[in-house]
């Protein structure tokens, strides 16, 4: 696991790259087929209901990972259709989308993910395509990223080792106060494309990773009280 990926929000150096300009809309199935998909309809509570409803959904880090800083078991809940985060100041939470099995070894796909926080200033977020390695070389794909009180941002990481904190990066001049929904549409070796509401905002066709990666987000433990809302997850398989 990579030590320091709590404070990347604020610590990765970067490479600005264009804001695309194209009007695409994301594709909903070929050459990606769905493999799972979460709307968080039934309500539980935090502290062990949640997790056992949502074993196949939703992987946490262990309570206490990262030197104290995740707690997913404490602050994570479903109410109203949304997975509720609860930001106290003091634990953050993180942890992996998808089944026991099948969350682990996505080689190219699309992901996406409906969003929004209340509150929270100086604390952040980062849904992450992160090497099932752990590796970092092989590739870091952050959408969206960034603390709360910030428009959300893009980050697609170098692979070339000892360079990794170097990134391609678009900010979505959006905010995370509105519901938005972000998708990753990764072909291997070849494209990374970024959507904004199936807008595209962009293509990154350098440091495309080619190995097994999971999809994941870690929220931040070190700013002002508040929550993350998701309200719904997918993720799609790359078929050729």
């Amino acid at each position: 696991m990579k030590a320091a990926l709590a404070a990347v929000v604020l610590s990765a150096a970067l490479i600005a790259a264009p804001l695309g300009t194209a009007t695409a809309t994301a594709a909903t199935t070929s050459p990606f087929k769905l493999s799972f998909a979460q709307n968080f309809t039934t309500a539980m509570p935090a502290n062990g209901p949640f997790a056992q409803k949502y074993v196949d959904s939703w992987q946490p880090y262990p309570d206490g990972m990262g030197g104290g800083a995740y707690w997913s078991g404490s602050q994570v809940s479903t109410h109203d259709g949304m997975m509720d985060v609860t930001l106290d100041g003091k634990r953050g939470a993180a942890g992996t989308f998808g089944s026991r099995v099948g969350a682990w070894g996505f080689v190219g796909g699309k992901f996406t993910v409906r969003a929004r926080a209340t509150g929270g200033d100086g604390n952040g977020a980062a849904f992450i395509l992160w090497p099932t390695s752990n590796v970092w070389s092989e590739g870091e794909i952050d959408f969206p990223e960034s603390n709360f009180e910030d428009s959300p941002m893009l980050h697609q990481h170098s692979m070339t080792p000892g360079k990794e904190d170097l990134a391609t990066s678009v900010s979505t001049r959006a905010s995370w106060r509105d519901w938005h929904t972000y998708a990753v549409e990764w072909i291997p070796g070849k494209s990374v494309k970024y959507y904004l509401d199936n807008r595209l905002l962009t293509t990154v066709t350098r440091d495309v990773p080619r190995t097994p990666h999971r999809f994941m987000f870690q929220v931040g433990n070190w700013g002002a009280k508040g929550h993350l809302y998701i309200d719904s997850v997918s993720t799609y398989t790359y078929k050729p």
